[in-house]
C-alpha cells in the first residue's frame, strides 16, 4: 500500500486550513457579479430584444433537451411571462430534431426575431436560413466556438476570443440571464433577477461547472432560494427531497438525472413544463413523469452500460459503439465507463450507419480538444473540456478511434489522474457533528471544489450487515487501528460486500450529513476499496 505512505494524518483545524487554501482570493459575493455589459454582443442584443418588444415583434426561443438547456429555457419563459410579453418556446426533439437550432426546427419557426439558449455557436446552416428569411438571429450559447462563426445578428458566449467578461466557466443559463438583466435594464423593469436563482443553481450545477468565483456565489445563494422560493417546481423539489438544507449533491444526484431523463428518453417539453408551472398540482404531475422516465433510464442506461463494459478495449481514450443503443442515455454510460477505466470514454450509439454519441473526459484531459484534432472523421461534434457531443459514419469508427487514441498517447500521464485526491487520514475521535458542521461551511461541492476524499488504511473489520429492500447495500463497522476506543461505521450503497478473510479494510469514504425521520447522523459513505 505504499501510495498511501504519504497521506497525512489530519486534525480538524488542518483540514480547516488545507480547504481554506482552495478558495485563496476568490470567494465572491452576489454583488461581484461581474457587469453583463463586459460580455460581447450583450448590449446590442438586449436592445434588440428591447426594441422588438416595444414594437410588439414576434420573437421565438430555441433551447436544449439537457438541464441546462431546459433552465435556460425556463428561466427565459418566467421573465417574459413577469413583463409581461408572449414568448414562444422551442425545445428541440433529441430524436426527431437532433441538437440545438437547425434547418428542421427553423421549419416550424414564424418570426422576427429567433433567441437562442445554450446552443447555436456552431449553426452555421440555420443562421443562413434566418438571413435568407428575413429573421434577426441572436446566439446565446456557452460552448467552445469554432473558427468560423454564424453569421448572427448577435453573438453572446463567454467563450468568444473578443469578449471581456472576467468569468468564462459559465453555462448557458448563466448567458441567458445575464443577458436577461441587460434587458432589464433597456425596458427599466421592476423583475427581481434573484427570483430566478433556484433554476440558475440547478443549471450550474447539472452543467458540471467549476463551482469557483462567480459560480459558487450563485450556487450558494440559488440553494438558499431554492428553500423558499413560491416556484410550484421548487415546492415540489423541496418536498421530495425532504431535508432542511439542500446540497449540490442532493441537486447532482437526485434532481438532474429527473429533469434530464425527459430529454434523453421522450421529449424535454415535460421537464420544461415542470419548471415554468403555474400551479403545484401541475408541477406535481410533471415531475411524476419526470420520475418514471428516470426509472426507465436507470434500466437501459444499467443494461448498455453491461454491454458497453463487455464491448471496451482499455485503451487511453475508451471507445464503444453498437447498433440499436438508445441515443439518451450514451452520455451516462460513458460517465459509467470513466468511473470503471479512470479513462476518458466516448459511447456512440449507431442506427443505419449513423453513429452519434457522447464523450466524457477525466483529470486534466481535455476531450473537446482531443475531438477537434480528429474532427476530419467526423460529421459534427461540439462540447467543452469535460463532455462533447459527436456523429461520424459506421465507417469511420475505428479510423477514429485509432487516430484519437494516437492523440491521446501524447498527453502527459498525469492529465489521466482523477482530481478528486485523497487529502489524508482522519482519527476515529475527529469524525462527529463538530466535523460535519466544518465541511458544510465549505458547501457547494462539486467540479473544482470536490467533497474531501478520506482513507482508512488496513483498518480492522468488526462486523458486516445488510440493509435495503433487497439487502443490496452494506454497512461496515471498522476500528481503524487496535488501540482505538471507538469504532465506526461505513456505507457501501448498491454493493454486498462479504467478510475478506483478514478482516482488513482499505478505501477511501466522504463524510454527509444523513437525515432520517428528522434524525440527523453523521454518515461515512466509502468512495473505492483499495484492498479487501
Amino acid at each position: 500500500m505504499h501510495i498511501f505512505d504519504d497521506i497525512p494524518i489530519l486534525s480538524k483545524s488542518a483540514l480547516f486550513g488545507i480547504l481554506s487554501k482552495r478558495f485563496d482570493n476568490q470567494e465572491k459575493r452576489l454583488s461581484e457579479i461581474p457587469n453583463p455589459e463586459l460580455l460581447h454582443d450583450g448590449k446590442k442584443a438586449a436592445k434588440k430584444i428591447a426594441d422588438a418588444i416595444r414594437e410588439r415583434k414576434k420573437i421565438v426561443l430555441v433551447g436544449d433537451y439537457d438541464v441546462d438547456g431546459v433552465s435556460s429555457t425556463a428561466i427565459m419563459v418566467d421573465f417574459f411571462r413577469q413583463i409581461p410579453y408572449p414568448l414562444e418556446s422551442i425545445i428541440p426533439n433529441r430524436f426527431v430534431d437532433g441538437y440545438g437550432i437547425s434547418p428542421n426546427v427553423l421549419n416550424r419557426v414564424d418570426a422576427d426575431i429567433v433567441i437562442t439558449v445554450d446552443n447555436g455557436i456552431t449553426a452555421i446552416e440555420a443562421a443562413r436560413l434566418c438571413k435568407a428569411r428575413g429573421i434577426e438571429l441572436i446566439i446565446t450559447d456557452h460552448h467552445t466556438p469554432s473558427a468560423i462563426l454564424p453569421e448572427a445578428y448577435a453573438i453572446v458566449n463567454p467563450k468568444l476570443s473578443k469578449c471581456t467578461y472576467p468569468f468564462e466557466e459559465i453555462c448557458g443559463a448563466q448567458v441567458a440571464w445575464l443577458l436577461l438583466g441587460l434587458i432589464k435594464r433597456e425596458l427599466n423593469l421592476s423583475i427581481d433577477m434573484k427570483g430566478f436563482l433556484d433554476i440558475l443553481s440547478i443549471a450550474i450545477i447539472a452543467d458540471i461547472m467549476p463551482l469557483t468565483d462567480i459560480n459558487r456565489a450563485l450556487v450558494k445563494e440559488g440553494l438558499k432560494v431554492l428553500m423558499s422560493s413560491q416556484r410550484p417546481s421548487s415546492i415540489i423539489i423541496r418536498d421530495f427531497l425532504n431535508k432542511s438544507a439542500i446540497t449540490s449533491e442532493d441537486i447532482a444526484f437526485a434532481i438532474a438525472p429527473r429533469i434530464n431523463s425527459a430529454g434523453r428518453l421522450e421529449d424535454a417539453d415535460i421537464a420544461l413544463k415542470f419548471l415554468t408551472a403555474t400551479s403545484i398540482s401541475e408541477a406535481y404531475s410533471q415531475f411524476e413523469k419526470l420520475n418514471a422516465l428516470n426509472e426507465q433510464r436507470r434500466e437501459t442506461e444499467a443494461q448498455t452500460t453491461n454491454e458497453a463494459l463487455k464491448l471496451a478495449k482499455d485503451d487511453n481514450v475508451i471507445v464503444v459503439a453498437k447498433d440499436g443503443w438508445h441515443e439518451g442515455v450514451v452520455g451516462i454510460v460513458a460517465s459509467r465507463l470513466v468511473e470503471h477505466f479512470q479513462k476518458p470514454a466516448i459511447v456512440l450509439s449507431i442506427n443505419d450507419g449513423v453513429a452519434k454519441g457522447s464523450a466524457r473526459s477525466i483529470g486534466n484531459v481535455d476531450i473537446y480538444e482531443l475531438i477537434k484534432q480528429n474532427s476530419d472523421f467526423l460529421s459534427k461534434f461540439g462540447g467543452h473540456k469535460m463532455a462533447a457531443g459527436l456523429g461520424l459514419q459506421e465507417s469511420k469508427i475505428d479510423s477514429f478511434k485509432n487516430a484519437l487514441n494516437r492523440s491521446a498517447s501524447k498527453l502527459n500521464p498525469s492529465d489521466f489522474l482523477p482530481l478528486d485526491g485523497i487529502i489524508g487520514i482522519l482519527p476515529s475521535q475527529e469524525i462527529d457533528f463538530e466535523l460535519l458542521e466544518l465541511l458544510e461551511s465549505f458547501e457547494p461541492y462539486g467540479e473544482a471544489n470536490s467533497r474531501p476524499l478520506f482513507l482508512i488504511k488496513d483498518a480492522q473489520i468488526v462486523d458486516i450487515k445488510y440493509f435495503g429492500k433487497e439487502k443490496s447495500h452494506t454497512k461496515i463497522t471498522i476500528k481503524q487501528s487496535a488501540h482505538d476506543r471507538k469504532s465506526i461505521e461505513l456505507i457501501q450503497f448498491k454493493k454486498a460486500l462479504l467478510m475478506p478473510s483478514e478482516k482488513k479494510l482499505t478505501c477511501s469514504y466522504r463524510v454527509v450529513k444523513n437525515e432520517f425521520n428528522s434524525v440527523v447522523s453523521t454518515q461515512l459513505i466509502i468512495n473505492k476499496i483499495y484492498n479487501y
